[in-house]
């Protein structure tokens, strides 16, 4: 008999806004936003509670506007305000699958979102409602997986869930290197000396220092979200 208690009773969902583009090179797939959704209404259904740290790439990423020759502070802000219509979007497609959603952003825009406060946040995470954070830490410099790993042990998630389009961490691009290795789990240290490129050296630290593992999957493939909160073997585990 399968496994259908969860391992993991909160947690934080880091998406990259590209999770979002579905077969689109540039901009927002509500379809694609509707599926996403619907996988994150099934761990929701197990009594799971969920917390997510939406990313804006799909839209515009800070270091590009910084290689065009833009102020960096300036081209960051533009991407957390990218985060945001990407954390309206998800907001709509959870609650048109009956669940409750509170966009919160490090970035203050009332009427589009509501400002963090943890204590609130852990309120309306009891009553049931998904969590959806934008604009990472409010702050240019800071990359959205090191705002992930915050809000993580703000909200004192058990788990970092990274969802990507490849199903785990590999010794190089699996897209680009075909002999590349697949790690079925690492620790920390080891993704920081070997320079893998999961998530930021301040985010794989801050996860060490507070014991919080990470498990990359491929969120393209159908169920695995699922997998990684039953504790079913499912992309790469950082501990």
């Amino acid at each position: 008999m399968s496994q259908v208690t969860p391992v993991y009773e909160r947690i934080l969902l880091k998406l990259s806004g590209e999770s979002l583009l579905g077969k689109r090179n540039y901009g927002l797939s509500v379809e694609t936003a509707k599926k996403i959704a619907h996988e994150i209404k099934e761990i929701h259904d197990l009594n799971v509670q969920i917390g997510i740290m939406i990313g804006g790439g799909n839209i515009f990423r800070g270091i590009h506007g910084t290689e065009a020759g833009m102020d960096r502070a300036s081209a960051d802000y533009m991407g957390l305000l990218a985060t945001m219509i990407n954390g309206i979007a998800l907001q709509d497609a959870l609650e048109r699958e009956g669940i409750g959603a509170r966009h919160i952003s490090a970035i203050e825009i009332s009427g589009v979102a509501e400002p963090f406060v943890r204590r609130n946040a852990m309120s309306y995470l009891e009553d049931g409602n998904i969590l959806i954070f934008s604009a990472g830490t409010g702050n240019p410099y800071f990359t959205t997986d090191t705002a992930a790993a915050l809000r993580a042990l703000e909200i004192g998630a058990h788990v970092i869930l990274k969802a990507t389009k490849v199903d785990g961490v590999y010794s190089a691009d699996p897209l680009k290197d075909k002999s590349a290795q697949k790690f079925e789990s690492i620790k920390y240290m080891d993704v920081i000396k070997k320079g893998l490129r999961v998530m930021d050296t301040t985010a794989i630290s801050l996860c060490k220092e507070n014991n919080v593992p990470i498990i990359v999957f491929n969120l393209r493939k159908k169920g695995n979200m699922k997998k990684a909160v039953l504790g079913q073997k499912v992309g790469t585990r950082i501990y």
